[in-house]
């Protein structure tokens, strides 16, 4: 039974794509960032065994000690697996490719697809004050990304503006309904966020009109370009909005982030 005492959780935020490349990782990281800069204290979960997020935002091999695997399958308590980045206000939860294996090893475990949900909503998250949980999903809906839904109040999902962008998403939509209908019935779609646009390019804009015909308010007012910057940004061990805060790249992430947060707003009204 939910405790009526406890303060309420923070807003958690699947961000998911099944296609590779579509910068999923890097609209986790940037928005994380840019929500932090609005004043908002962000925990991202790294749930990819590639472990880019952590990586992309300076977290070396070498600090990862306790991971996302560990605090899935090995009960380990929440602060020590949650390290502090370089961004104030800004936490993760690393990964590592122990946790390509975390799929074969779920199997056997009867609340395999609640790990994640039960973890992000102990008494002991309280202490830690999020506002915000980004959980950056590994490019496939395997249980991992389910684990993700179950666990998420909404699914963010980037779109790249490019041929055939659509394609896959009719599967990503219809694994959001069954997890609605099966685990999670509060889930829903935070939105689809167009990534590496270019305003120039005819497809871009093909694409755009493809996605609004399609899934109409679904599609996000903000659009992130492709920006060299925030192409550089994670070679560098940073977001684009250290790396180069006044890049378009940094400018659409805050504007992404802005978005959302009235729309937030909008609904707890």
């Amino acid at each position: 039974m939910t405790d009526p005492t406890r303060p309420k959780g923070p807003k958690i935020i699947a961000v998911a794509n099944q296609k590779g490349g579509v910068g999923k990782t890097t609209t986790t990281i940037n928005l994380g960032a840019a929500l932090a800069s609005e004043g908002r204290r962000v925990l991202i979960v790294d749930l990819d065994p590639q472990g880019n997020a952590s990586t992309g935002l300076g977290i070396e091999p070498s600090e990862r000690d306790f991971t996302t695997y560990d605090l899935l399958l090995d009960d380990v308590a929440l602060e020590d697996v949650i390290l502090d980045t370089e961004t104030e206000g800004m936490g993760i939860i690393p990964a590592t490719v122990d946790l390509s294996s975390a799929d074969i090893e779920l199997i056997s475990n009867e609340k395999r697809s609640f790990l994640l949900h039960d973890a992000l909503r102990q008494p002991a998250m309280d202490a830690f004050g999020w506002d915000y949980v980004l959980i950056d999903c590994p490019p496939s809906l395997n249980l991992l990304t389910v684990n993700a839904m179950i666990a998420s109040h909404s699914v963010l999902i980037p779109l790249q503006s490019e041929f055939f962008a659509l394609e896959g998403l009719s599967q990503l939509m219809l694994t959001v309904r069954e997890v609605r209908q099966t685990a999670n019935p509060g889930l829903r779609i935070e939105g689809v966020v167009l990534t590496m646009y270019d305003a120039r390019n005819n497809l871009s804009q093909q694409v755009e009109q493809d996605a609004r015909d399609n899934l109409g308010e679904l599609v996000l007012n903000t659009k992130i370009p492709r920006n060299v910057r925030v192409s550089e940004a994670p070679s560098f061990a940073q977001h684009v909005l250290d790396y180069d805060p006044a890049s378009k790249g940094a400018e659409a992430y805050r504007a992404l982030a802005r978005e959302l947060l009235a729309k937030h707003m909008k609904i707890a009204a």
